[in-house]
C-alpha cells in the first residue's frame, strides 16, 4: 500500500502534472530505513516489512494461520514458472504472500516490479534495472543474478537503464525478495521495475525482455520452473478519496463489495493460456491509452502485470514451453484480521478501512497440460 507517502503521491500526481527535478541518490537514501551502501542495496521500508531474521520467521509462521484469502482456483504443485504476488505491508497481505511465493522453487527469480514514483524520476517507456551486486534481506544478502548482464547486453540501446536511485526509491521488489530469501537461502534475483508506457511500447519491451531471458537461460542451461521463474509484483485496487478513485462512492460496504468484485473479475480474466490480447485488455482497463501515465483503475500493477505476462509468454515460446495462468486467491487490507506482529516491531505504512483499502491478487503461471 505505502499510500500515505508514496502511493497517494503517485496516483494524485496524475492530476497535477510533472514534478520538479528527479531526486538525487543521496536524497533517496535519506528516505531508506537501511540505506544502500557500496554494492549492496539496502532497505526502503522498515515498518511494513521485516528487517530482522526473527521478524521474518514470525511473519512466515503467522501467515499460515486462518483465515485464508478467498480462493479462486486450485493451487498447483511447487515449481511454477511464474506468479503474481502483492507487495503491501506484511501484516495486511502476509497470508497472500504465503499462498503463492512458496510455489516458486527456482534458484533464479526475475522480479518484475512496480515503479510507483516514475513521475518523480520522469521515467517512461523503458525497463529499469538496478546496479547492485546484492540486496540486503533479513536473512542475509541476496545476490543479483548474472542474467542481468546477459539481458542488458541483449536488449537494444534505449530499452533499458540501470539506476540505483530509482531502485532505492521503490519498495515493490524488496517486499518479495525477503520472502524468497526466507524460502530458499541460495536464491538469486534479477530485479526490474516498470514505469509508465502505452500498450505498443509495453508489448515490444515485454517481447524483448522475454527473448533476452530465454537466450540467457539457453546459454546457461536453465529450465523454466526448475531453475528459473518470473514473479510479478502488483497490488490491486487502491480505493478511496485519498487515491482519488471512488467510482462506487467514497467508501463503505457497498463500494467495497463492488470494487472487490471488479478486482476478482479482472484477475479471473487473466486465467487460461497466456495471450497478448488478455494482457492488452488488462492494460487498457487500467490505463488511459491516450495518456498512458494516467490511470483508469488504480491497480498499481497496471504496467508490471501486462509486461510480466508478455515476458513470460515470449519466454515460454522461445523455450518451447506452453504456459497458462491460474488465478489463486484474492484478499484486501480490510478483509481479514491483520497478522499480530506489531509487538515484534512491524506496523502499517497506511490505514486500512472501508474508505481506504487495497486489494491483493495472486496468480500462478504453470506449464499447460495437454488435452
Amino acid at each position: 500500500m505505502k499510500s500515505t507517502r508514496v502511493l497517494v503521491l503517485s496516483f494524485v500526481a496524475v492530476a497535477h502534472g510533472a514534478f520538479s527535478a528527479p531526486p538525487t541518490l543521496e536524497e533517496v537514501r535519506k528516505e531508506m530505513a537501511i540505506p544502500s551502501a557500496g554494492d549492496v542495496r539496502g532497505q526502503l521500508d522498515g515498518v511494513g516489512f521485516a528487517t530482522t531474521a526473527e521478524q521474518m520467521k514470525k511473519v512466515f509462521a503467522l501467515s499460515a494461520a486462518p483465515p485464508a484469502p478467498e480462493r479462486l482456483g486450485e493451487v498447483p504443485p511447487p515449481g511454477v514458472a511464474g506468479a503474481i504476488c502483492p507487495h503491501d505491508d506484511y501484516l495486511y497481505a502476509g497470508r497472500v504472500y504465503r499462498g503463492v511465493l512458496p510455489l516458486l522453487t527456482a534458484r533464479t527469480v526475475v522480479i518484475v516490479g512496480v515503479f510507483h514514483r516514475f513521475r518523480k524520476f520522469d521515467a517512461k517507456d523503458v525497463l529499469v534495472f538496478d546496479t547492485y551486486r546484492a540486496w540486503r534481506a533479513p536473512d542475509g544478502e541476496v545476490p543479483v543474478s548474472p542474467l542481468r548482464e546477459d539481458v542488458l547486453a541483449f536488449l537494444p540501446k534505449g530499452d533499458a537503464v540501470a539506476d540505483a536511485a530509482m531502485h532505492d526509491s521503490e519498495h515493490s521488489v524488496e517486499a518479495l525478495v525477503y520472502w524468497l530469501k526466507h524460502l530458499r537461502k541460495d536464491v538469486e534475483i534479477l530485479p526490474v521495475i516498470v514505469p509508465s508506457m502505452g500498450w505498443a511500447r509495453l508489448s515490444e519491451l515485454g517481447e524483448r525482455l522475454g527473448a533476452a531471458i530465454a537466450a540467457s537461460a539457453k546459454a546457461r542451461g536453465l529450465v523454466l520452473g526448475r531453475d528459473l521463474a518470473v514473479v510479478v509484483s502488483a497490488d490491486a485496487i487502491h480505493y478511496g478519496p485519498d487515491f482519488r478513485h471512488v467510482p462506487f462512492g467514497d467508501g463503505g460496504i457497498d463500494a467495497y463489495a463492488k470494487a472487490t468484485a471488479r478486482d476478482v473479475s479482472m484477475l479471473r480474466a487473466l486465467g487460461g493460456p497466456l495471450e497478448a490480447e488478455k494482457a492488452r485488455a488488462f492494460h487498457e482497463t487500467c490505463v488511459n491509452p491516450e495518456s498512458p501515465a494516467d490511470y483508469r483503475v488504480t491497480w498499481c500493477g497496471r504496467y508490471s502485470i501486462p509486461l510480466g505476462l508478455v515476458t513470460l509468454s515470449r519466454l515460454g515460446r522461445d523455450l518451447g514451453v506452453s504456459l497458462e495462468a491460474r488465478p489463486l486467491a484474492y484478499a484486501t487490507s480490510v478483509g481479514a484480521p491483520e497478522l499480530p506482529v506489531r509487538g515484534d516491531g512491524l506496523g502499517e505504512t497506511a490505514p486500512a478501512n472501508l474508505y481506504h483499502f487495497v486489494g491483493y491478487p495472486s496468480l500462478a503461471i504453470v506449464r499447460s497440460v495437454p488435452e
